[in-house]
C-alpha cells in the first residue's frame, strides 16, 4: 500500500488524551494535537546581533533541549493571530518584547509522524522588559548567542548532553552545508 493510497483509508482514533490524539490510517500511525492547535516559533536577534535561544527540560527526551523560543497558538486565546501568540510567548519565555513581528512561513518539523506544523516568526526591534523563564514550572534558561558563535555554542551544549531541536538547523545551515 502506497502512502497516497493510505490517505484514502478512513482515519481511526486509536487513543485520545487531553492534548494529543494517536491516529491510524491504513498502515500509517501518527499523532495530532487536539483542537487543531498550532505553534509559533520565534527567531529574534537583539541590537548586538545575538540570537535569543531557550533551554528547557523536555520530558519526552529525558533531558534539556536547546531551542528557538516557541509556543502554542490558540491554546488559551481562541482566534488569536499567530503574531500575537508569538509576541506573548517570546515575552513569557525570554523576557523580550518585539517592536514588530513578521511571519516567515508555515513548516512541518516531522511530517511522517505528527500533523502539527508551526509558523516561523521573526521578531524585530526586541527590548528586554522582564525576566522570562516561562510560565509555571517551565524553568526556561535564556541564552543570548552572538551570530558568529552559534555553531560553537551548539557544539558545547551537545558536549554537555543537551538535545537540539530540529529548528536549530535554521541557525546552523551555513556551518553544516
Amino acid at each position: 500500500m502506497t502512502a497516497e493510497s493510505n490517505a484514502s483509508e478512513p482515519a481511526q482514533t486509536m487513543w485520545a488524551g487531553r492534548f494529543i490524539t494517536a491516529i491510524k490510517q491504513g498502515n500509517w500511525e501518527y499523532v495530532a494535537r487536539r483542537g487543531g492547535i498550532e505553534a509559533a516559533v520565534i527567531v529574534a536577534f537583539d541590537a548586538q546581533d545575538r540570537v535569543v535561544l531557550v533551554e528547557q527540560y523536555r520530558v519526552p527526551l529525558g533531558r534539556r533541549s536547546l531551542e528557538l523560543p516557541a509556543g502554542l497558538v490558540g491554546d488559551d486565546h481562541a482566534g488569536e493571530p499567530v503574531t500575537d501568540a508569538a509576541g506573548r510567548e517570546l515575552e513569557e519565555e525570554t523576557g523580550y518584547r518585539a517592536g514588530r513581528m513578521e511571519e516567515l512561513g508555515f513548516f512541518h518539523a516531522s511530517p511522517g509522524m505528527v500533523t502539527e506544523g508551526f509558523t516561523l516568526v521573526r521578531a524585530h526591534d526586541i527590548v528586554k522588559v522582564g525576566d522570562g523563564g516561562g510560565a509555571g514550572d517551565e524553568e526556561i534558561e535564556v541564552h543570548l548567542v552572538p551570530r558568529a558563535e552559534i555553531a560553537a555554542f551548539v557544539a558545547a551544549k551537545r558536549a554537555q548532553g543537551v538535545a537540539m531541536d530540529v529548528k536549530m538547523l535554521l541557525l546552523l545551515a551555513d556551518a553544516l552545508i
